[in-house]
């Protein structure tokens, strides 16, 4: 079973497969730190699943608004707009601490700041490079446990 687990302190995301860790990949967290209230703009911490994916064939940069293509970012233009690119993992939970998370819309995403990966900079989605999330796309299915948390890898 593929799992995937974020050290919020690494800035790192790691895939597992029965347990074992088959990829590592840096990514950027909440730059307004940890938490689930609305609007807060947050990450989460705890254990989600998950339940949508988006972007399968869309070409890696397409931009998504509303989950829907709208167009394409290239990486000549400069923005402080925080996109969501390429594609989307979208998260649910059932603990009633993070139950909100699906109406928050806390994804795994690409981004047009690729730059900022590696240091919390987002308003509380999973943000990777947009080729890490086209590749990992295909390898983690809708209903793969995924876990965050505020301990480093060990």
């Amino acid at each position: 079973m593929k799992s995937l687990h974020v050290s919020v302190p690494d800035q790192r995301v790691r895939l597992f497969n029965d347990g074992q860790m088959i990829l590592e990949l840096p990514v950027s967290t909440s730059r307004f730190g940890l938490g689930t209230e609305e609007g807060s703009n947050r990450t989460p911490l705890g254990s989600f699943r998950i339940c949508e994916k988006y972007g399968a064939r869309a070409p890696e940069g397409t931009i998504f608004k509303g989950r829907k293509p709208i167009g394409y970012w290239s990486a000549d233009e400069e923005s402080e707009e925080d996109l969501v690119l390429t594609r989307i993992f979208r998260l649910e939970s059932d603990d009633p601490e993070t139950s909100n998370t699906y109406q928050r819309y806390i994804y795994f995403h690409g981004t047009n700041q690729e730059q900022k990966i590696g240091s919390p900079a987002s308003h509380g989605c999973i943000r990777l490079s947009n080729r890490a999330i086209a590749d990992l796309y295909p390898l983690v299915p809708v209903g793969t446990p995924v876990y965050i948390s505020n301990n480093p890898f060990s």
